[in-house]
């Protein structure tokens, strides 16, 4: 069954080695647990709801508590201790593009607020109900879930918007196709959700972004229906995918998505090496993209990211092998763990790794056997990290992750000054992260980078919300003026609403704004996300 109060299903979990742990203990100190609420607790909180008695309209207590936060760290935060503040005063489940169309109508009859809801998945505080005069209805997208057609001739595929990742792949595959879309929450996310974040999967070499995936389809908005045909190409002015992808629900909600797939790769192959040093891994991720080798992924981790890795997810023999056998090799403690894969045709892969070998020899890189099992246990794991935040949380450790994306020339000055950032933000606690970075999605330009940091949990939950805001915003800050974008996978929600006109400017500000003004003039879609809304409160 799926946790109420945290990822995934309560029978999944990731464990952290004894060794890993030492670890992370040696970086942040001794932690303590804080106590968490029950189901229960929680459930007694909920108010009366605000919202009119309606057949499409569920007012179950434990259902709104289900629905009232995502994944973000304060998320995180409320489901733990029980402190919602804010719940839905209920939550809708269409199974039609019809029912979306009148639960929006209803709307505006009743004047009440509605939230998106797709898989749940988010960490920037997109389904976050605020304090408002208004009532607030969450609309979960999670009972149109099919593959409604899928035209093979022309490669489209319609999809309702609450598809899941696995069904996705699931209904696909079973007639020879693939999305080929792997985000990190993929087990969880839905195909709306990709589309209104604008999310990248870990593959995005070989099958691209979901804005290189998504062909158009259906909007339901406060204005009416808006139909996004299935165009190849187009100079007919603005591309209006473009225009509503990253909307974030602000414009509408997508009912049914169209998108291109392509048929299933006669093979794949994950595959690790390790290099000698950071530069040497990143020379490497960059001139594969830019010579636009056929990988279908590849992630370079920095050195202690690196670390990290090799203790967090082996036993201690495996880890002194390991590193005894690396050591041998001449890779000391500045080694970078390279993680690549190819997926193509078995020709296609032969030609892409002698391609991808030649520039790791050239860069000292070490591989062999040792390449391929440590390839075949990332796959394996490849979306269990999420699980990794309840093991810590039990023990007293807190985790979080902060991503963007730069040019080449900017990749190792912005890492740096976010790690600097993160290491520092609680100098005045004395309390101190850890903190570690890969390069997981690598363009011709640029990279994205991904960041992740452990701190130890304060003596209260307000004192370790402090520590985090500390961190998140000191960082924030250094994305924003750093030549970089907020957020290249994870969308802007409310977290990052903040850091937007740094990136968009005053007149791109303006556009957004107009946009929703337009289609939603009294702000009853999702308010507060991407754009920071004045709001009613009460």
């Amino acid at each position: 069954m799926r946790r109420w109060n945290g990822w995934g299903d309560d029978s999944t979990t990731k464990e952290v080695s004894k060794h890993g742990g030492a670890l992370i203990r040696s970086f942040i100190g001794e932690p303590k647990p804080l106590p968490d609420a029950s189901l229960d607790s929680v459930i007694a909180k909920v108010p009366a709801s605000r919202l009119p008695q309606h057949p499409l309209i569920n007012t179950d207590e434990e259902i709104r508590v289900r629905h009232a936060r995502g994944q973000s760290f304060p998320d995180w935060l409320a489901m733990r201790s029980g402190d919602f503040d804010v719940f839905p005063d209920g939550v809708a489940f269409p199974e039609t593009s019809a029912q979306v169309r009148e639960i929006l109508d209803l709307a505006v009859e009743h004047d009440f607020i509605v939230i998106p809801y797709g898989g749940g998945t988010s960490v920037a505080g997109h389904i976050t109900p605020q304090k408002n005069d208004k009532a607030i209805l969450t609309i979960d997208m999670g009972r149109m879930n099919q593959l409604m057609d899928l035209n093979e001739e022309s490669q489209i595929a319609t999809f309702g918007a609450g598809t899941p990742g696995p069904q996705v792949e699931a209904q696909l595959q079973a007639r020879g196709y693939t999305l080929g879309h792997y985000p990190q929450s993929w087990e969880l996310s839905t195909i709306g959700g990709w589309i209104a974040t604008r999310s990248s999967g870990q593959q995005s070499l070989r099958y691209g972004r979901i804005e290189q995936m998504f062909a158009g389809g259906r909007l339901e908005t406060m204005q009416g229906t808006m139909n996004i045909p299935t165009i190849p190409a187009s100079s007919a002015g603005p591309d209006m995918r473009e225009v509503t992808m990253g909307m974030e629900g602000r414009m509408g909600i997508y009912t049914e998505v169209k998108v291109r797939v392509i048929r299933l790769a006669e093979e794949e192959k994950f595959m690790v090496c390790f290099m000698p040093s950071w530069e040497a891994g990143k020379a490497v991720a960059r001139e594969v993209a830019q010579q636009k080798i056929p990988m279908s992924m590849m992630r370079v981790s920095n050195p202690a990211e690196t670390r990290a890795h090799a203790n967090l997810g082996t036993t201690l023999t495996q880890f002194k092998l390991l590193d005894g056998y690396l050591r041998f090799r001449g890779l000391d403690d500045n080694r970078c763990m390279l993680t690549f894969g190819v997926t193509g045709s078995k020709y296609q892969n032969k030609t892409s790794m002698k391609q991808v070998k030649k520039i790791l020899k050239q860069h000292k890189g070490v591989g062999g056997p040792l390449a391929n099992i440590m390839g075949s246990i990332w796959a394996h794991g490849r979306f269990k990290f999420p699980y990794l935040r309840e093991t810590t949380w039990a023990q007293g450790i807190a985790v979080d992750t902060l991503e963007t994306s730069t040019d080449w020339d900017n990749v190792d000055n912005l890492m740096n000054g976010m790690e600097e950032s993160l290491r520092t933000a609680m100098k005045d606690e004395g309390e101190e992260a850890m903190v570690f970075t890969h390069l997981s999605h690598i363009y011709g330009q640029g990279s994205s980078i991904y960041t992740t940091y452990f701190f130890r949990c304060a003596d209260t939950y307000e004192g370790t919300l402090s520590r985090w805001q500390k961190l998140k915003a000191n960082t924030c800050d250094v994305i924003a003026q750093g030549r970089a974008t907020i957020s290249h996978q994870h969308g802007v929600g409310r977290d990052h609403a903040p850091y937007m006109a740094a990136e968009k400017g005053v007149l791109g500000m303006r556009v957004i704004e107009t946009l929703i003004n337009d289609f939603d003039p009294e702000k009853r879609l999702n308010p507060g996300v991407l754009i920071e809304d004045d709001q009613q409160s009460s």
